[in-house]
Order: C-alpha cells, then sequence, then structure tokens
C-alpha cells in the first residue's frame, strides 16, 4: 500500500512515538507498505519552526528532512496535477498544506496516514 505521510505524523515519528495509534505504528512499520511524505510537509515544519510553533522538535527543517532521509520514505513533489486537485476539493477547512496533501494522495492512489479530522473529513482514504 502507498501511504502519504501527514505532517503532524511524521514529527510524531520523528521525535514522539508515544503519540502514534498502534494501528499508525503497523502501517509505518509494515515493509510491504511503500512510505511517502509531501515536500509540502517539509515546507509547513519549516514556516512553523520559524514561527516557535514546533518547542518539541529541534533542529527545525533540516532535522525533518534528514529524518526523511534516515528512514525509508520517499519525498512527492508537488506538481501541476496536484495543484488541479485542489482546485476541485470542497471548503471543509483551508489549511493549504492539509490540501496539498489531500490532493497528493488522489491523484496518486495513496492512503493518508493521519490523526486530523479534519482531513477524515474529505473523501480520501486514510488510516488512524
Amino acid at each position: 500500500m502507498k501511504i502519504l505521510i501527514d505532517t503532524h505524523v511524521a514529527l510524531w515519528l520523528f521525535n514522539d512515538y508515544r503519540n502514534l495509534s498502534q494501528i499508525a505504528s503497523d502501517y509505518l512499520y509494515d515493509e510491504e507498505n511503500e512510505l511517502y511524505i509531501s515536500i509540502a510537509s517539509a515546507w509547513e515544519v519549516a514556516i512553523k519552526h520559524s514561527l516557535g510553533k514546533l518547542p518539541t522538535f529541534d533542529g527545525g527543517v533540516n532535522r525533518f528532512l534528514y529524518a526523511i532521509h534516515d528512514n525509508p520514505i520517499q519525498i512527492v513533489g508537488v506538481n501541476s496535477e496536484h495543484v488541479k486537485k485542489v482546485e476541485a476539493l470542497p471548503y471543509i477547512h483551508r489549511d493549504p498544506f492539509d490540501r496539498i496533501i489531500i490532493a497528493t494522495a488522489l491523484y496518486e492512489g495513496m492512503v493518508i496516514l493521519t490523526a486530523d479530522e479534519n482531513i477524515q473529513k474529505y473523501d480520501v482514504p486514510w488510516v488512524w
């Protein structure tokens, strides 16, 4: 299964395993799953870290990118097809990072690994 890891799940994976559900851990450590993360998540971490909104995640985007490369996780870029999908999404909520993650998962045929209730309201496959 192709799993797209939401930003907060990646932060928990790299920093605080206690916040991961058992199901999330099972998906992350199942070697048959392909793990992906959107480059938009790195952008989100860079912004939030610069604003002081990630006090428990030292090292900011550099540490985040290192952790991705240190794990069996592939980075997915944002392309024009993903952006077109964003335009078609209903406005359940306005978070641009969540919206590009949702659009990426839909276009790429991925399941989002997320605890975010807003993402779970969209018609997109997700697990938690």
